[in-house]
């Protein structure tokens, strides 16, 4: 598998933006140094920018360093090492950002979002097998997790990619890979949204307007969009909201609780921010349902009215990919997609080569985009 390419590498977190000005993602050339048992080359046809692709660039999480972001994207088989039978040379593919390995307790008990070693893989900046593949001159340059498809090519676990459905354009089908699972998943799977439920949905970048899609597909009756950002509101509302409400002084939940009467049966922070977790929070009703999708700076305090936690007989759930399968959900959601059910394809706001990745996220920070196509 040894190649030369051209990816997008982060030395170091934490440059101010514009980012188009300080470019903390330099287009260097790198290449692939070994691969072991299990892993695929991958020619990347799409990759595209998600927030916490941005938090590995503005420091927000720690990540080791150099690295190449990208966690959410879609390509064709190059190669194949030994032992590789999901996917085979010439095939479209989808990647996915948490792999799987088949073996450990939550992987057996059918929770692969829940995997120990694929997380603890992700965490280390390496793949499933073990350590980094990547090289820049002699220097090993760490995974994005276990992707790093900012980048002509990507080196992955077998693990870690979905054969797409025929006939999905794989600019769309990136999107499957992280936005779809992550908003669309977490509505389905973790909350379990039923026909004529309300929903509040709080923060509609791609996530939350992903989200906001699942709930459509599943019958809500009423979906109220939070935001701070006029703008994502229209989005939100053309995507199907019935209602919108523009956040102001932290007056979102106020209103939310007034347009339904005294809260939502469910309400989902997709933002990630504590700003908008406790929006989300106060949004439902008594005995209603609060999903957090959102990563929000580790470093956050939070406190919570635990009194008021149980005389309102609240649950609280977190979601990590949408409570997904891959293998089982991305064919499902593909299938939805081509049906016409789940029009993912709405999510995507720009399309740009990779050498404006920069550009990109800059928006990405204003908010100024849903999903942006990176294609090499």
């Amino acid at each position: 598998m040894s190649i030369h390419f051209k990816a997008a590498v982060l030395r170091e977190a934490g440059l101010p933006a514009p980012y188009a000005q300080s470019r903390p993602l330099r287009i260097e050339d790198v290449s692939i140094a070994d691969s072991r048992e299990g892993e695929v080359l991958v020619r990347i046809a799409a990759a595209s920018l998600c927030r916490s692709d941005l938090s590995v660039v503005n420091g927000r999480r720690a990540w080791p360093m150099p690295i190449v972001p990208g966690h959410e994207a879609s390509g064709i088989v190059e190669e194949t090492g030994p032992g590789v039978r999901r996917v085979k040379r010439g095939d479209a593919v989808v990647l996915v950002f948490q792999p799987q390995c088949g073996a450990c307790p939550d992987c057996v008990a059918g929770d692969a979002h829940l995997c120990g070693p694929g997380l603890q893989a992700n965490r280390a900046g390496g793949l499933l097998g073990g350590g980094t593949r990547l090289r820049l001159g002699g220097q090993a340059v760490h995974h994005h997790m276990g992707l790093s498809a900012f980048a002509e090519y990507a080196v992955v676990s077998e693990a870690s990619v979905v054969p797409a459905a025929e006939g999905i354009p794989l600019d769309i089908a990136a999107l499957f890979g992280c936005a779809v699972m992550c908003g669309a998943g977490t509505v389905l799977n973790t909350a379990n949204v039923r026909p004529g439920d309300s929903v509040t949905i709080v923060g509609l970048g791609g996530v939350g307007s992903s989200a906001l899609l699942g709930a459509r597909l599943a019958g809500a009756a009423r979906i109220i969009a939070v935001d701070t950002d006029p703008a994502r509101l229209d989005s939100a509302r053309r995507l199907g909201a019935t209602d919108v409400v523009l956040d102001e002084n932290g007056s979102g939940a106020a209103q939310v609780l007034d347009l339904s009467r005294g809260g939502t049966d469910h309400a989902f922070e997709t933002a990630g921010t504590l700003g908008a977790f406790q929006t989300a929070y106060q949004s439902v009703r008594r005995g209603g349902q609060v999903v957090t999708v959102g990563l929000v700076d580790p470093k956050t305090p939070f406190s919570l009215d635990i009194a008021g936690l149980v005389t309102g007989a609240k649950t609280v759930k977190g979601s990590y990919i949408g409570s997904c399968n891959p293998q089982r959900d991305i064919p499902k959601y593909m299938d939805l997609f081509r049906r016409g059910l789940l029009p993912v394809d709405r999510l995507i706001s720009h399309r740009l080569p990779l050498a404006e990745v920069n550009t990109a996220l800059d928006r990405m920070a204003g908010n100024t985009a849903l999903r942006q196509i990176i294609q090499p």
